[in-house]
């Protein structure tokens, strides 16, 4: 399910060194203050191993938060646009200069990290912090829905299965919001973006992934075969018989539409994270793998649900060929069932790459980074078993051509609006605050670098935590 993401980090960068604002004097020292405490989060969060950073993405995501009213003052207040009712004027003293550490571009070096692109512009400053808030609901989704994917943890009930993925999709809509309002103000500006993160293509692509993730978990909310799969291989789990999985024939059909319509969404984001490109080159490959995968897999889903249509309406031959159908989305080789006896080397890859794949959903690593495709795997080949054995046995009716019901599949159909998103604003008496001149004339100053081996910007810390409240007053 949703992709591990890897959360940017970024440099150290003092506002007033090169801002000044006559209507707000307080406001660069603030802006610095509360970006300190965004890189020092982001530098502990990626310190930790990877069973810790859950725990710590709410305070990755408070601080990202309490950050951005801050930055969208400065940045507002180049053009003389008003902030929170007030007129602010914030003057350009010399060029920024600030690196990120992005996650996206390329391909990873075992051993090294990506090189840190140096940004000239509040707006690529406003894009990274945007997008790694994004990426961090995206994980705050992914830890949600662990546990109903853990093979040693206690098997999940139906009504708490419901509120993980209710929760789950809460945070994939707020993160789609994000990034289609970063994508449609990134699409308003000219010029090359410095890494293809934070490409428009990219922003776009971005939204759209998140938005097919939040269709797919409303079919996953009430779609009973996943579990059944999960309680048959957890360790857990003591309900060892259980009855066959029940879903009815209008919500099968329902549910294959939102499957296409998540495979529409995966394939607009794969399109466009193809296209995307920027000074220091394109994607990285695992990640356009995804893409491909989450397009596939949904596709392989609406196939599942239309065959279950089929055997709900008495034609067991049609399910079986939509089952099959969805096996070739999945690129899975279909045999027949002589070839499935005895052992082989395929199905012996196979098999260790299930216990691979549980052992990354127990340790909390990089699981889901199939896109879901190995466990739709597994429950095809269940109903293409199953099936198959009551159409030797009882109906014994020719299974049609794959290619043909392919070709009518209809379109897909939407359940969720992504809603715009607000770009949080200061506080009128926030803002009358900062109206009066810092305390101290040193500019906030830092480590330049993002590296795991610099120090914690403590001048920052300190600050954060005497001020009690998000407040723009300089201590």
């Amino acid at each position: 399910m949703p992709y591990p993401f890897t959360l940017p980090t970024t440099s150290a960068f003092s506002f007033s060194s090169s801002f000044s604002c006559d209507s707000h004097p307080s406001l660069p020292l603030s802006a610095s203050t509360y970006r300190g405490v965004v890189r020092d989060a982001l530098k502990k969060h990626k310190r930790l191993p990877p069973s810790s950073q859950t725990a710590n993405l709410s305070t990755v995501i408070s601080s990202l938060e309490q950050y951005l009213p801050y930055l969208a003052a400065v940045d507002a207040g180049l053009s003389n646009q008003p902030v929170g009712g007030e007129a602010v004027t914030t003057i350009l003293e010399s060029t920024p200069s600030i690196s990120w550490r992005p996650t996206l571009s390329g391909d990873l070096v075992p051993g090294r990290e990506r090189p840190r692109v140096k940004i000239i512009s509040l707006e690529h400053e406003l894009y990274f912090t945007l997008s790694t808030l994004g990426f961090a609901n995206v994980l705050m989704a992914r830890a949600t829905l662990q546990p109903l994917y853990s093979t040693t943890l206690d098997f999940q009930g139906g009504q708490e299965r419901t509120t993980v993925m209710t929760t789950a999709t809460k945070y994939l809509l707020e993160a789609a919001s994000i990034y289609d309002y970063a994508a449609t103000r990134s699409e308003q500006i000219i010029g090359t973006p410095p890494c293809v993160d934070i490409a428009p293509a990219t922003l776009r692509a971005l939204a759209s992934l998140c938005h097919a993730e939040a269709t797919l978990l409303a079919v996953l909310k009430d779609d009973p075969y996943p579990a059944a799969v999960a309680q048959d291989r957890n360790k857990s789990d003591r309900e060892w018989m259980f009855k066959a999985p029940d879903i009815p024939k209008v919500r099968a059909h329902l549910y294959a539409r939102l499957c296409l319509a998540a495979s529409e969404h995966a394939a607009k984001a794969s399109a466009l994270c193809q296209s995307a490109r920027s000074a220091s080159g394109g994607l990285s490959s695992g990640f356009l793998r995804y893409l491909e995968d989450l397009r596939r897999t949904s596709r392989a889903k609406a196939c599942r649900f239309f065959g279950i249509d089929a055997e709900l309406g008495g034609d067991t031959a049609e399910g079986i060929a939509w089952v099959r159908a969805g096996l070739h989305e999945l690129g899975v080789e279909i045999k027949d069932g002589s070839a499935k006896k005895g052992l082989s080397l395929s199905r012996t890859i196979k098999g260790l790459s299930e216990k691979r794949e549980d052992r990354r959903v127990d340790k909390e690593t990089a699981w889901g980074a199939d896109a879901g495709k190995l466990e739709e795997t597994r429950i095809l080949e269940l109903l293409d078993a199953k099936w198959n054995k009551i159409n030797d046995t009882m109906n014994t009716r020719p299974i049609p051509p794959i290619s043909a019901l392919i070709n009518k599949m209809p379109s897909g159909r939407e359940i969720h609006t992504i809603k715009p998103y607000q770009l949080p604003s200061l506080d009128r008496d926030v803002l009358e605050d900062m109206r009066a001149p810092p305390e101290q004339n040193e500019p906030f100053e830092g480590e330049a670098s993002s590296d795991d081996e610099t120090l914690v910007d403590t001048a920052a810390s300190d600050a954060y935590n005497r001020s009690g409240t998000p407040r723009g007053q300089y201590y």
